[in-house]
């Protein structure tokens, strides 16, 4: 298809997607700020406010009225006064980010986890995961969305999810009292529990790693005498701040046995967290140099890429910055997050007609603070 034919597409998705961002806005604050229908913490925060978000937010470029979303104000409870009046007396989940130090970040999820994973589920190819395959969830358990969203991505697709014990506060912990001997010991542990599962004829052809992990694995088979690939591996996604192109080279070349058209093992990287959902990348190629380019799931979540000193200005396009994210979805509202990750603004394309972020990593200001952990 010739760029000339390309373009008009392009911008007339770009253009729908807006207007459609636009109504999701207006829908998902109409929800959160209106008496009969929105949690008892947004309606308590809306006689803060210097506007009325019921009359006052026509659009996205509205939520630039809020003042930015304040992590502190997820630590502690009562975590219930973040459930919508419309929502109450469905089951509901409780997941939690951090906690390595102090009280950990709570976000209440009824199906929120769910959605995420089956529009993520479309951007699967079937033939490197295939429908009714089964998956081993090789990453942190406990009070984290992850190990029941790929559980639930894995039966999504009519297969049987495997998973492993992993506490990511403890791996934090060890790296700060530099016990690196109890380190290696504690991801030696983890690997055995994960090459017991692949090894025991569970038929499992996809999962889900970190890249520190993945790479751990790849080399406790390569011990065994046996690959990623020869345990029947085909499909992997993957999340994690090291995920860059020198590591994704790295990875492609050395721990899968080269590009997935010589090696039949698909990677894809995703960038995500418990506040906004799942980002999805471009197809990550050795043509770009295995640049990794992520795109949010709108109009469930934004990320935009803005100015270090005024976050309510977007950078220009290629632009650096930090990122802000938003989530607007019935269970949860965010109008507008400072991550703790700095990026460069990617122009939209066809697949994810809106902006999105590559070269993902710490936020320069704070990055010497940052422990990875097994991310």
């Amino acid at each position: 298809m010739s760029a000339e034919i390309q373009q008009p597409d392009l911008a007339d998705a770009i253009s729908q997607a807006k207007q459609q961002l636009d109504a999701h806005t207006y829908e998902t604050v109409q929800w959160h700020f209106h008496e009969s229908s929105g949690s008892p913490f947004w309606l308590e925060k809306k006689a803060q406010l210097k506007f009325d978000p019921l009359t006052e937010v026509k659009g996205f470029d509205d939520l630039k009225k809020f003042p930015l979303f304040e992590d502190d104000w997820l630590r502690g409870g009562p975590v219930r006064r973040w459930v919508p009046k419309a929502l109450d007396g469905k089951p509901t989940y409780v997941f939690e980010t951090g906690g390595t130090t102090g009280v950990p970040k709570s976000r209440v999820v009824i199906d929120d986890f769910r959605i995420d994973y089956e529009m993520f589920s479309d951007t699967l190819p079937d033939e490197y995961f295939p429908r009714g395959a089964n998956w081993l969830m090789l990453g942190p358990s406990g009070p984290r969305r992850l190990r029941l969203a790929v559980e639930h991505l894995c039966q999504h697709r009519g297969g049987i999810s495997f998973c492993i014990d992993l506490d990511p506060r403890w791996v934090v912990k060890l790296i700060k009292k530099g016990w690196m001997d109890h380190l290696e010991e504690y991801k030696k542990h983890c690997i055995d529990q994960a090459i017991t599962i692949l090894t025991a004829d569970h038929d499992i052809k996809c999962m889900f790693t970190t890249p520190k992990l993945l790479e751990s694995l790849a080399y406790g088979l390569a011990e065994q005498g046996t690959s990623i690939q020869e345990v029947g591996i085909t499909g992997i996604f993957s999340g994690g701040t090291e995920f860059t192109p020198q590591w994704t080279r790295f990875c492609v070349e050395e721990l899968l046995g080269g590009p997935t058209e010589e090696s039949g093992v698909y990677m894809t990287p995703t960038y995500g967290n418990t506040l906004m959902g799942l980002a999805c990348s471009r197809p990550v190629t050795a043509d770009e140099d295995y640049k990794i380019s992520y795109y949010a799931p709108q109009p469930r979540a934004v990320v935009e890429v803005v100015d270090f000193d005024d976050h309510t200005l977007v950078v220009p396009p290629a632009g650096t910055g930090r990122v802000k994210l938003y989530t607007l979805t019935k269970e949860f509202f965010v109008p507008g997050f400072l991550e703790r990750d700095e990026g460069e603004r990617e122009a939209p394309y066809v697949k994810y007609p809106w902006d999105g972020v590559s070269g993902v990593r710490p936020y320069h200001k704070i990055a010497s603070q940052t422990t990875v952990g097994v991310y």
